[in-house]
């Protein structure tokens, strides 16, 4: 298993790192492509970016079904062909019916392509692992897109359309790629998922129909993540392309080509201290981890309001929001070593796709809604827009702390594994084993013990 697992491993990543390559390719220049390049107007523009958002809240209440029945591997082939079919529609449109079609299936494709991935990472890791490949994963997508942004913008003009349509192409291609390494990977078997239950549960947790859903909101630790990450993508993800780059160029007077330095800032502070941070938080509480990022971006936001609410110079504002992003790049990096592998330990393995698939729906959902109350308030409403955004992010702190409480010691701190065989799931009251696993015990003692 562990040489599968490694082998399976590295190639889901490698194909993860190629697909978010040719993501950063056209990702920053769509609306500049559909309103200008095309000349179809910054209402077409802005239609296309909500049509991604709109496919992905249609696809994904269904993915997570289809993937605990067929497997992640047969899905995440699927969505990287359909995502490449959108890229090349998107490349060659130029009309609003075409490009709006062929924005809706780019955004399917790419939005089933996060639980999937997720996914394989769980099937193909074990608990003292997933930590790790959920932070590589992380890392190499947020490389690769950075990486296809700088090389992106080397070949954008304007006044080429076919530049564009080159850089679709591309984009297209890496799907195809990750299609074709994804193929070649030998996945184990669901009953072989390293970190299973000894004991199935009772009750209906198969997925079948809907009892999946209903296990899962059953599940008071899941539903309270699923909370979390909510307030955790809209205050910071849903900021990012609106609110705060509104922000930004209106009340802090920064200049357009300034956030592109600020947005290299934060991908800077992920990729250089990434690897530093995970030795730092893996065997800490998870929880606690969570709680301190909520403390960090609430500074971020502090920063922010001096930097244009203060009276200071422009070149101290400029430092300021710089700061910013750079914050929320440290916030991040202390994120993905605790958010997605706390939702595969929290998943019974007959549903590992479907809490996948419900997480990456909430993300979605506050990808959505932070923009349309982000970006008309740090356009006009500066002071509230930042005192909102600081309680937010204090609200991540309080929420984490909460759900520190319903986690076993194992999940909120993965480094107990070593001292137990089998991480205990914790499973909704009414469907969970009465079977104590005794190692698990012997590790919540321990923690009592302040041991």
């Amino acid at each position: 298993m562990t040489r599968v697992g490694g082998a399976a491993m590295r190639r889901v990543q490698a194909g993860s790192a190629l697909s978010a390559f040719g993501l950063g390719f056209t990702v920053p220049y769509l609306y500049v492509y559909v309103a200008q390049v095309r000349d179809l107007g910054s209402g077409t523009a802005g239609t296309v970016l909500a049509v991604f958002a709109l496919a992905a809240l249609v696809v994904l209440p269904f993915t997570g079904r289809v993937i605990d029945r067929r497997g992640p591997l047969p899905v995440l082939v699927g969505a990287a062909v359909l995502a490449a079919v959108g890229a090349v529609g998107l490349g060659l449109s130029g009309g609003v019916p075409s490009t709006v079609l062929s924005a809706a299936v780019l955004g399917a494709g790419t939005a089933v392509l996060q639980p999937a991935l997720a996914t394989m990472v769980v099937w193909c890791s074990t608990p003292s692992t997933r930590t790790r490949a959920f932070t590589m994963q992380f890392f190499l997508q947020n490389l690769g897109i950075g990486i296809g942004g700088l090389i992106g913008g080397l070949f954008v003009d304007i006044d080429r359309p076919s530049s564009f349509t080159l850089l679709f192409s591309v984009e297209a291609v890496m799907f195809l790629v990750l299609a074709a390494i994804a193929a070649t990977v030998r996945l184990p078997k669901p009953a072989a998922v390293p970190g299973a239950l000894l004991t199935p549960p009772r009750g209906d947790g198969s997925g079948k129909g809907t009892g999946g859903f209903r296990a899962l909101l059953a599940h008071r630790a899941m539903v309270q993540l699923c909370v979390l990450g909510f307030v955790v993508f809209f205050a910071c993800y849903g900021q990012f392309e609106s609110g705060l780059s509104a922000y930004a160029t209106e009340a802090a007077g920064i200049a357009p080509a300034t956030l592109g330095i600020a947005l290299a800032a934060n991908t800077a502070v992920i990729v250089v201290a990434q690897f530093v941070v995970l030795r730092l938080v893996e065997r800490r509480s998870r929880s606690r981890v969570i709680a301190a990022v909520g403390l960090v971006w609430a500074f971020a936001w502090v920063v922010a309001g001096y930097a244009g609410l203060g009276h200071g110079s422009q070149t101290m504002a400029t430092a300021a929001m710089i700061s910013t992003y750079a914050l929320f790049g440290l916030g991040e990096s202390m994120l993905s070593p605790t958010v997605a592998p706390l939702v595969a330990d929290l998943a019974p393995p007959s549903l590992i796709g479907q809490y996948n698939s419900v997480f990456a729906l909430v993300k979605q959902l506050a990808l959505a809604v932070g923009p349309a109350v982000g970006g008309p308030m740090g356009a006009t409403l500066h002071g509230p827009y930042i005192v909102t955004f600081v309680v937010f992010s204090l609200g991540v702190t309080v929420l984490a702390l909460r759900l520190g409480g319903r986690l076993t010691p194992v999940q909120d701190r993965p480094a107990l594994a070593s001292t137990s065989r089998v991480v205990a799931q914790h499973l909704p009251e009414e469907v969970a084993s009465e079977e104590v696993v005794s190692d698990a015990v012997v590790a919540r003692d321990m923690v009592s013990a302040g041991r």
